[in-house]
């Protein structure tokens, strides 16, 4: 059997220590101590007594998780760079949804080895059968979840995955990279997707996508690489442009002055030009109105561009 790769938690430990001894030095030595080197004291005393936690859970296969608590200006691939593993482990543990939401104080779990806890989706499903989906070995997938190879799993119970990572569309949603804002150069949010209250009516209404102010005939590009499957008018939208992208996302593009020479059928990149800004329609001044849609729901644009 394959080795599973382990967490060097008592090399860590080790640094910690010496450090926390150096720390602990100064603070003896030193009647004016820093606030930055008693914060660090601080730090450092938690990283040990996590790693001296995680030592206590540590179990044969080389699984085991600590609690790491959120703090300002934290990243999920710094953490996860920081303390060995992948950013989609992280992810995947603490079933983050998306990375810009994380929030101070929040605690998550950083397991020892590199994976991704895998729900199972219906009864039968077994570590042979799930390691083949992800390509890895299954004998690391039986070890670490202390099941058989060929023990029949029930749906909606979770089994780490040592090795795996998660599809590009995935990781790309949850850090908000998998579209190219429609504007490139200057604009201003108008309005973003929620309620809010109708400027026509006042009354509180629903508003589907997000609204980017700018001079008229500013170029507006795809969002992300597709087909345009409409161009055409809405009272609504007034000139409008739709595009069909891969995973079940389509996107609109509303209130346009004119459009590009491309035509319904046409294959885009974010590099194309697929008209230009105005105020057709129901519309209060020069912008674009972006929707997305995740198969067929409306879908925060905001969480999703780069």
């Amino acid at each position: 059997m394959p080795a599973i790769p382990q967490y060097d938690t008592l090399d860590k430990l080790n640094k910690l220590n010496s450090n926390l001894e150096e720390i602990n030095g100064i603070s003896e030595s030193s009647e004016e101590v820093s606030s930055v080197a008693e914060e660090a004291a601080k730090e450092a005393r938690k990283d040990v007594y996590a790693l001296e936690e995680a030592e206590k859970k540590l179990i044969d296969d080389g699984l085991y998780y600590y609690s790491y608590r959120i703090k300002k200006g934290d990243m999920i691939g710094v953490i996860a760079e920081k303390y060995g593993v992948s950013q989609d482990t992280l992810i995947s543990v603490n079933k983050i949804r998306a990375t810009r939401t994380i929030q101070i104080g929040q605690n998550i779990k950083i397991p020892s080895l590199d994976g991704i806890l895998y729900t199972v989706k219906k009864d039968g499903e077994t570590a042979k059968s799930i390691a083949d989906k992800y390509e890895v070995s299954a004998d690391d997938v039986s070890n670490v979840n202390h099941v058989a190879l060929d023990t029949s799993l029930k749906a909606g119970q979770s089994v780490f995955v040592p090795g795996a990572a998660l599809d590009w569309v995935t990781r790309q949603e949850i850090n908000g990279d998998l579209f190219r804002k429609p504007i490139h150069g200057y604009y201003r949010l108008t309005s973003y997707f929620g309620w809010r209250g109708s400027p026509f009516t006042g009354r509180r209404q629903f508003h589907g996508g997000m609204d980017m102010a700018c001079p008229k005939n500013t170029p507006i590009y795809a969002a992300m690489e597709g087909t345009i499957v409409y161009k055409g008018w809405s009272n609504v939208y007034g000139n409008y442009v739709m595009i069909q992208h891969h995973s079940g996302y389509k996107t609109l593009y509303g209130h346009m002055n004119s459009f590009s020479n491309l035509k319904v059928g046409s294959y885009v990149t974010t590099n194309s030009v697929i008209g230009y800004v105005g105020t057709t329609g129901q519309s209060t001044g020069y912008h674009v109105h972006f929707t997305v849609f995740k198969n067929g729901r409306m879908v925060n644009p905001y969480n999703l561009w780069g």
